[in-house]
């Protein structure tokens, strides 16, 4: 690597490099602190005095601690549950019930709030059919925490889908076998031969779900109403008022102040514990008949009732969005409501599909840039460790310690004055500084999936290409890059579907004629009473579950199809 290092093309990279770090990454969390400590320059603890006076702050920043501690309860049971019955119990309908719940995985964030609140919201489907049998029920009953934890709890399964039921695949049968002749009852298995080695997992999961508690923003700011407001929201209204900046900023470094507490104790949990499975999985799990015929009943009936509150959002959506703005304002179908005039505009009509196209657009632009960066950056800092590399891939992970709402802000703060470090612009108000706040975010995950794509590859190709007298440039390009390919295109893909909707930068960071799909849909769910704008957030919600549903099969469909081929 020492010839690497001299060459001017590595350190013209490693200088803009080191550049993007200081004036995006550190610059703009400099510039947050001094202004909730240096207001006036001179230190002060100003900000922390409003913000204890405020109710409000002080009731979001509660409600938000209470939402993440409920939802890491109420994931990690619904998602091992799901998890069990269609990988571990013999449970009738399996694959059906497996397909129900996976539209988590192509259905989430502000679309799901969306079609939840249009299922069971004031106006919501059921809501009117339980009105039409129950005239005094309180039509706003879905809201609130009760409609903020059942939303995010139901949407909020999908990595266990994916990461429990591959620990779950690990798990040795002859070990439960074993366990069965020594006179363990089912329930005692799956508690101490089972559980524990899907610990780790669940670690993993439920640091997950409390960041993403503590950092909600959609469904509480859709769904919780004034009762029960979360700190991000309230950031959000702070930032809009240019006096209480301050107050936006300070709520944001709390927040940012507990997500480091919270992963240092994770991490010191979860290291202070052994988790192993006994042997190396020479038998395939088989799925495990439960006898008890009552135990067996209850866990089908609670099977299937979730199987119904999953499917049925995105399943009326897809009906709605081939309906008219008078069907879905009634809720009535009938086959002359059916119509493709919903997706005809979308698709012709400039202003329906401006905030699709601005959200391709970002979402292509963000998924290149940061895929072509890493390939680069992820190899020197698997080949050179040296304490100076060690500090650069601590600083990009920054974006994964900060919420996001502390990134935005920051990058709003430092960068709405001329400032040195970018050549004097300004680029608060400007398209590019979404752009940015989309780049830093997917910095972390695509660097550790690269990281970890070149580790696989054996040091011995690059030596015989070496001795073959091609170049360290040649080799990497026609040796190294195409091994890794096939995980550079699968991030890549994962990337671009998770931009589509995004809302909690672009709320922030989003230019007034440039706003993507995520902030339109959020405005059209809580302005229910325009149909048409519903009418068009249903064919979005459809499209980006086509987009997503193609993005699932090429990362995960295809690469077990070729796995199976190969076997």
């Amino acid at each position: 690597m020492r010839g690497r290092v001299r060459s001017p093309w590595f350190l013209v990279a490693a200088a803009a490099l080191l550049w993007f770090i200081a004036a995006f990454l550190i610059y703009p969390n400099v510039v947050t602190l001094h202004e909730i400590f240096f207001p006036g320059g001179a230190f002060s603890t100003r900000a922390f005095e409003r913000l204890w006076s405020s109710q409000r702050a002080i009731d979001s920043l509660r409600n938000s601690f209470l939402l993440a501690l409920v939802l890491s309860v109420t994931v990690n049971v619904v998602g091992v549950f799901v998890v069990l019955v269609t990988r571990y119990f013999a449970v009738r309908g399996a694959r059906l019930l497996w397909v129900g719940y996976a539209t988590t995985l192509v259905y989430g964030g502000v679309v799901a709030v969306s079609g939840y609140t249009f299922v069971y919201g004031e106006g919501g489907l059921i809501t009117r059919i339980v009105l039409s049998v129950f005239p005094g029920a309180d039509p706003g009953w879905f809201s609130g925490m009760l409609a903020v934890v059942v939303v995010m709890t139901l949407t909020g399964t999908g990595h266990h889908l994916l990461f429990l039921s591959a620990a779950l695949a690990r798990i040795d049968q002859q070990t439960i076998e074993a366990a069965q002749q020594l006179g363990a009852s089912p329930w005692r298995i799956l508690r101490q031969v089972v559980l524990p080695v899907l610990r780790p997992t669940l670690f993993a999961v439920t640091t997950l779900t409390f960041l993403g508690g503590l950092a909600a923003f959609a469904a509480p700011q859709v769904l919780g109403g004034r009762e029960f407001q979360t700190i991000t929201p309230m950031i959000l209204t702070f930032a809009e008022i240019p006096s209480s900046r301050d107050l936006a900023a300070t709520l944001a470094l709390i927040l940012g102040v507990a997500t480091l507490v919270l992963l240092t104790a994770l991490n010191r949990l979860e290291a202070g514990g052994t988790y192993f499975s006994v042997s190396k999985v020479p038998a395939t799990l088989r799925k495990q008949r439960i006898t008890n015929p009552v135990a067996n009943a209850a866990v089908h009936v609670c099977a299937y009732v979730l199987f119904a509150a999953y499917a049925v959002p995105p399943l009326l959506i897809v009906v709605f969005s081939f309906t008219d703005a008078a069907t879905i304002s009634t809720g009535r179908l009938s086959l002359d409501s059916f119509t493709l005039a919903n997706y005809h505009r979308v698709l012709t009509d400039a202003t329906a599909y401006w905030p699709f196209v601005v959200s391709i657009g970002y979402a292509t632009v963000t998924a290149i840039v940061v895929i072509m960066m890493m390939l680069f950056v992820a190899r020197v800092l698997q080949k050179v460790v040296n304490p100076v590399t060690i500090a650069i891939e601590y600083l990009l992970h920054i974006p994964w310690v900060l919420p996001s709402t502390l990134l935005a802000l920051g990058l709003v703060i430092a960068y709405s004055a001329p400032r040195p470090i970018i050549g004097g612009m300004v680029l608060t108000g400007t398209v590019s500084l979404l752009a940015i706040g989309y780049i830093l975010a997917k910095i972390p995950f695509t660097l550790r999936l690269m990281k970890a794509a070149y580790a696989g590859v054996p040091d011995s190709l690059e030596e015989a290409a070496s001795i073959l007298g091609a170049g360290r440039m040649r080799t990497y390009l026609r040796v190294l890059v195409p091994l890794v390919l096939p995980v550079a295109a699968a991030v890549t893909a994962l990337n671009f579907t998770s931009l589509l909707d995004d809302y909690d930068l672009a709320v922030f960071l989003a230019h007034p004629l440039y706003q993507p799909l995520g902030i339109t849909i959020q405005n059209a769910t809580r302005n229910q009473g325009n149909t048409d704008a519903t009418a068009l957030t249903f064919v979005y919600a459809v499209l980006l579950m086509l987009v997503c549903t193609v993005a699932m099969w090429f990362v995960y469909g295809r690469n077990s199809r070729v796995r199976r081929s190969r076997a």
